[in-house]
């Protein structure tokens, strides 16, 4: 029983440190030789791109807490017609990808847009009549980013302000709290660490963000990444902005955590909450109504509309071998990258059931830290060890006169399905994590007693236990690695194509409408997960 629990404990270390190894090879290639063309950057581009950076990450954040909090609390604490469609509904602009609204509003916005030729219409003015906002700029970035990532913090949101204390809000109303007050003075400071969370998971959205700031034309620490990689052909320089960005990152996730440290709630579920939500009326119910579906319809609906009608109006135009070549190529390497992921968080987290201690704790977590990282980023941690591979096998196979294979590793899929296992393995080690804590402990111990190893324990007890989990781990992984952008631009083979980079090169040459039907694809595949989580959430309460 020793060897076997010594081979899961060698397996998930061996698993933490491979997944690991990217991290490491950024900032290990970072201190290469790069310093004048770094200091170059450092005094010319770069604190224009750190400053927009960190404006962008500020100004998104706050938008969602304006877009996110109300919502959440109107659709927790208030009873208001169709909140069943609303609760799941707010939930759905999660699935757009930024620069696929930010390519229609945009379209819409422009001065050639059909808002402003309604306007001119029914002003008579011409174009040096009137004043309309760019949508191209900074501020309009931010408007984009915040309408497809404020459900972060409105799925975080709902969930704490339906656990509040019931008995919390019958207080509130004994001493004749408007619904305003009770809201500011009890629900609201209750709910400060979901905040934190959830804006910590949108800062990091935005920090990681390529296709809506290149499509912008705002240049920021991701785009000089890139630029740097592929414009300057240095990878070192390009990994000193990494390392820039990382630290950037851990401070962000520290300073969260640091922020909520003492903070400790105890609240009961808040399970008769019928009782006492409020039921808004007149102008106020409208009000509310109009806030939520106002979201739902110009973050989500009118975009997919947009895009339903340029697939039908173009379908044959894209029904091409090309397309369906591309949605193969997405195929493969998710569900490669699904299969992958499933079996690395089923070794991490059963090394830590069998082994539990925190040095099998720390290999999970360490395997769950490529989430954090921006797709861009990993990329290069990805290319440094992979071309390492690349060079080794070409100097061995030349020691024995065998030819030269070329770029076996960076040049085929494997670089892009190893950064998606990377990425998205910590979104299946937490489900995993969480069937398996479901399974009682006695279980393990009567198949001890049974004579059953390790092995055998995990294949005939607790995998028919955890196989929904385990099916909604390689879901969630296979989804996320087809709508995955970043990475695949920069690992991609040669002549190879995603479907998100179908998308993304279309929409950068202003063509959108001869990809609408992939992006619609991306769309209703970036549903399920949405789906997955908000009935999770409904169970839950």
């Amino acid at each position: 029983m020793n060897n076997k629990n010594y081979f899961w404990k060698t397996s998930s270390a061996s698993i933490a440190l491979l997944l690991v190894l990217p991290i490491l090879a950024i900032f290990f290639t970072a201190l290469g030789d790069a310093d004048e063309l770094f200091h170059h950057l450092m005094n010319t581009v770069l604190p224009t791109y750190t400053f927009n950076t960190i404006a962008l990450a500020a100004g998104v954040m706050a938008l969602s807490l304006v877009f996110g909090i109300p919502s959440a609390w109107f659709m927790a604490m208030c009873k208001l017609p169709t909140e069943r469609v609303l609760q799941w509904a707010l939930v759905l602009p999660l699935a757009m990808p930024g620069y696929i609204v930010g390519y229609i509003f945009t379209d819409w916005f422009d001065f050639a847009g059909p808002v402003q030729i309604f306007l001119r219409d029914i002003t008579g003015w011409g174009p040096g009549d009137y004043w309309f906002p760019d949508i191209r700029t900074l501020g309009g970035a931010t408007l984009v980013l915040a309408l497809v990532l404020y459900p972060y913090v409105y799925l975080l949101g709902r969930a704490a302000f339906m656990e509040q204390n019931v008995s919390l809000l019958q207080s509130a109303r004994l001493l004749k709290c408007s619904p305003w007050e009770s809201f500011r003075r009890i629900s609201l400071p209750l709910v400060r660490p979901s905040i934190a969370v959830g804006l910590s998971l949108v800062a990091m959205e935005t920090i990681g963000d390529f296709g809506t700031v290149s499509y912008f034309a705002v240049n920021t620490l991701t785009t000089a990444v890139y630029d740097t990689w592929l414009g300057y052909s240095s990878l070192t320089a390009a990994a000193k902005i990494s390392a820039v960005m990382l630290i950037f990152i851990v401070l962000l996730i520290s300073a969260e955590r640091y922020s909520r440290r003492k903070q400790k709630l105890f609240q009961n579920q808040f399970n008769s909450r019928e009782d006492f939500r409020y039921e808004l009326k007149g102008w106020k119910k409208w009000a509310a109504l109009s806030w939520c579906w106002g979201l739902v319809l110009v973050a989500f609906v009118f975009p997919l509309g947009q895009l339903v009608i340029y697939a039908y109006m173009y379908f044959e135009q894209m029904w091409t071998s090309e397309f369906k070549q591309f949605a193969l190529n997405s195929l493969y390497v998710s569900l490669t990258a699904a299969v992958i992921g499933v079996a690395v968080a089923l070794m991490v987290n059963f090394c830590q059931r069998v082994n539990p201690g925190k040095t099998s704790l720390a290999f999970m977590r360490l395997s769950s830290m490529g989430y954090a990282v921006p797709g861009t980023v990993l990329a290069i941690g990805i290319m440094v060890p992979v071309l390492a591979m690349d060079h080794a096998v070409n100097d061995i196979a030349r020691y024995f006169e065998w030819g030269r294979p070329g770029l076996i590793f960076s040049g085929s899929m494997f670089a892009i399905i190893f950064a998606m296992v990377v990425r998205f393995s910590a979104v299946a080690i937490g489900s995993i994590e969480s069937s398996l804590n479901k399974v009682s402990p006695s279980l393990d111990m009567a198949s001890r007693t049974m004579g059953c190893t390790s092995n055998t324990m995990l294949v005939r007890v607790h995998l028919p236990l955890i196989r929904r989990g385990a099916l909604i781990a390689g879901l969630l992984v296979f989804i996320e690695s087809m709508k995955e952008l970043n990475a695949a631009l920069l690992l991609r083979p040669f002549n190879f194509e995603t479907l998100a980079t179908y998308v993304y090169n279309y929409a950068s040459d202003e063509l959108l409408e001869l990809a609408a039907l992939p992006a619609v694809l991306l769309v209703l595949v970036g549903l399920i997960p949405l789906i997955v989580v908000n009935r999770s959430l409904e169970q839950t309460h």
